[in-house]
């Protein structure tokens, strides 16, 4: 069997798994289900219980993925389900008015902890544990795990409409599993089993979600790599959390035609604005008699 097959089937794997899981904690959902519940950019009430399921299949299928050194399911099971766990964290207790590394920043320096810098660091965390277990000399861990926690956030910063941050994983792993990747397969193939939801608006990823297909993306291109294929991945990644401070995302996609139709693809339309209401002209109104 080619290794692109074996990458597919993790995939599947993956897939299965994050499906079961999605419709089991549709069914058991932990707590109140309101908490699980959020407003969507069209004001619309969905799911969040998507991220934990993806996070789940992900790191199931990674940690079973025959013919991967230990290591290295080790490295993408812990980084997932640790991004997935963080990330909960923030969905849970997160305050939408401090967003960014400049926001969590400015709170910290304030005196305030914020859930999003408790993220940040707990990401960091976990990646640099996933990046020494993925590589082997001191200097080539801390930039695996770079890689590992940098990918995490990039990946979320693209979950901002239905579907996005899975586009963004299943284009960003595609030729890694067309390679033969079978750590790259888990998150593709959890994303894809839950795209229809996303897409549907009937669920979102949620930081849970994003985050961990991200970490999972960045244990896949970090193991292995050499010294300067993670001095590169780190580089693009810092450079696109950087830019994000400055520049949107959603804007830059909706100006790009071709990236505005990969975006639209599968998607519910857009809908169009409504017109002003138009002032009556006091000389059209009725006079009372």
């Amino acid at each position: 069997m080619s290794s692109a097959r074996r990458a597919v089937r993790t995939a599947l794997v993956a897939g299965t798994a994050a499906r079961f899981a999605y419709t089991m904690l549709n069914r058991f959902t932990p707590g109140e289900a309101a908490l699980w519940e959020r407003r969507n950019h069209r004001g619309e009430v969905v799911t969040l219980v998507e991220g934990p399921a993806c996070a789940l299949g992900a790191a199931l299928a990674a940690a079973t993925a025959p013919g991967v050194p230990s290591r290295h399911r080790a490295a993408a099971a812990l980084a997932t389900v640790g991004a997935a766990g963080f990330g909960t964290y923030d969905d849970m207790l997160g305050a939408t008015d401090k967003r960014g590394f400049k926001g969590h920043i400015g709170a910290l320096a304030k005196g305030e902890v914020t859930s999003g810098m408790v993220k940040v660091l707990g990401i960091g965390a976990t990646g640099l544990a996933a990046g020494a277990l993925v590589q082997r000399k001191p200097v080539d861990k801390v930039l695996a795990g770079l890689v590992i926690a940098g990918g995490a956030n990039v990946v979320n910063l693209f979950d901002l409409r239905p579907g996005r941050a899975a586009k963004v994983t299943l284009m960003a792993g595609a030729l890694p599993v067309l390679r033969g990747s079978r750590l790259a397969a888990a998150p593709v193939g959890a994303a894809a089993a839950l795209l229809p939801e996303d897409l549907d608006e009937k669920a979102m990823l949620g930081d849970a979600g994003a985050n961990a297909l991200g970490a999972a993306l960045g244990v896949a291109a970090a193991a292995g790599a050499s010294r300067r294929g993670l001095v590169v991945r780190a580089a693009v990644l810092a450079g696109l959390t950087l830019a994000s401070e400055k520049v949107s995302f959603t804007k830059v996609i909706a100006k790009t035609p071709w990236l505005h139709k990969v975006d639209m693809l599968g998607r519910r339309p857009v809908a169009p604005p409504r017109p002003a209401p138009v002032a009556a002209d006091p000389a059209e109104q009725p006079v009372a008699s």
